[in-house]
């Protein structure tokens, strides 16, 4: 029974095609979506309870918005009981980090070709004071409002011009040169700006263009990964709500706690404490300066990438930490002692094009004790510092116990 559920829910993963069809602002595509309401990365959590860079980005947000003038006057309306905060993955949202999103903000729209469901992540804003690290400065909100008015509407026209983008394509391509798709997304952002740069030209007046093309190129290595999330939670949505499955379907961080999501039981958090982020940390930091693990880019992980590619990412392997390539090598093979398969479409050319080892198994994970590693950025505790370091994190075996005894309740409760 729970075999069969689980080869139902790999099928959905592999059959996945993720095409990015359009880009619109989240208060148009959000069902029940207004300026009053708030997403935020991880699982579900309340405003005091946020850590200091998610608060920060709601702060900037109410300012982008124009529901406050200045950062006192957002921090009085964020505790005021007046705005609704709901996680990203509730609304077929993906946001790094801090994850904030907001009416306003333009969506990467995607859509699964196979199965037709939709989902969605916000536009990479690149290096320096953003939101996703808790910035909240003028500069801040420039970038946002330039964003919404100048860089989305082109990049729409290029998409429509284009027919859409096949995103499954670029990240095949990306891994065969040297991403892994969470912490690496060099290659995969050139073969997107390598799709874009004609059609941009064509749509974008020359100081729009010269001005796109800036921002594009400039400290914007990691421009990609929003463009992956949202694509990994059209595949992982579509394992959603496999009945008596027990992959898992979203892994998520609000830098308090950590959450998964198991396909056989929709909708349902189950969650630890966060961790902190064992890695490299940048001169002048160190594990007191950071935040527990934090984002929504751990739908990475759930689709195969990130940690669980770095066999296929050399260059990703010191940057975080690891030693050299045969550790992360070995890595990808433990990765594969808590999966029910590979990804046929997206293959790791170091390991004889093995496929990526796909969906996480609950009770693969307790029955071996180990927890799903995680590639990921290490960002200060302190609003608007940004990222200090980069590591690997490990998602934590409390979170799949408690996953594991609330499905053998339903099981018992079925009678099955």
């Amino acid at each position: 029974m729970i075999q069969q559920a689980n080869q139902e829910a790999l099928t959905r993963l592999k059959r996945a095609s993720p095409r990015l069809v359009d880009i619109r602002r989240a208060g148009d595509v959000l069902e029940g979506f207004d300026r009053s309401t708030i997403l935020h990365a991880g699982p579900p959590i309340d405003y005091p309870q946020m850590c200091a860079p998610m608060q920060e980005a709601v702060h900037a947000v109410l300012i982008y918005e124009g529901l406050a003038e200045n950062r006192d006057a957002a921090a009085k309306l964020a505790a005021s009981g007046k705005i609704r905060y709901l996680t990203c993955h509730e609304r077929g949202v993906v946001g790094p980090m801090t994850g904030v999103t907001s009416y306003s903000m333009p969506l990467l729209v995607v859509r699964n070709e196979t199965y037709g469901n939709l989902a969605f992540s916000t536009i990479n804003e690149g290096a320096g004071d953003v939101i996703r690290f808790g910035g909240c400065t003028d500069n801040t909100i420039r970038r946002l409002k330039w964003i919404e008015t100048v860089l989305a509407p082109r990049l729409k026209q290029a998409v429509d011009l284009l027919g859409g983008l096949d995103l499954s394509a670029i990240m095949s391509q990306a891994l065969s040169m040297g991403d892994e798709l969470h912490m690496r997304n060099i290659a995969a952002s050139m073969v997107l700006l390598h799709r874009l740069a004609a059609p941009l030209s064509q749509v974008c007046p020359p100081e729009e263009l010269r001005e796109i093309m800036t921002f594009l190129t400039s400290r914007n290595d990691q421009f990609f990964l929003n463009f992956a999330m949202a694509a990994n939670k059209s595949a992982a949505d579509a394992a959603e709500g496999v009945p008596n499955s027990t992959l898992v379907t979203a892994i998520a961080r609000n830098g308090v706690e950590v959450g998964i999501r198991v396909s056989g039981m929709p909708g349902r958090w189950f969650t630890a404490p966060a961790p902190l982020v064992k890695g490299l940390y940048f001169s002048g930091y160190s594990e007191e300066d950071a935040n527990p693990d934090l984002g929504d880019s751990a739908i990475m992980e759930v689709n195969g990438f990130g940690a669980f590619a770095m066999a296929a990412s050399p260059a990703i392997v010191r940057l975080i930490g690891i030693p050299d390539t045969d550790e992360a090598n070995e890595f990808t093979q433990l990765m594969r002692a808590i999966t029910v398969g590979e990804h046929q479409n997206y293959t790791i050319p170091g390991q004889n094009f093995a496929g990526l080892p796909l969906g996480i198994d609950l009770m693969k994970v307790v029955d071996t004790g180990i927890e799903p590693g995680l590639n990921t950025a290490i960002v200060s505790k302190q609003p608007g510092v940004g990222m200090i370091g980069a590591g690997l994190s490990r998602v934590p075996f409390a979170a799949f116990a408690k996953a594991l005894i609330a499905f053998d309740e339903m099981i018992r409760e079925r009678g099955e």
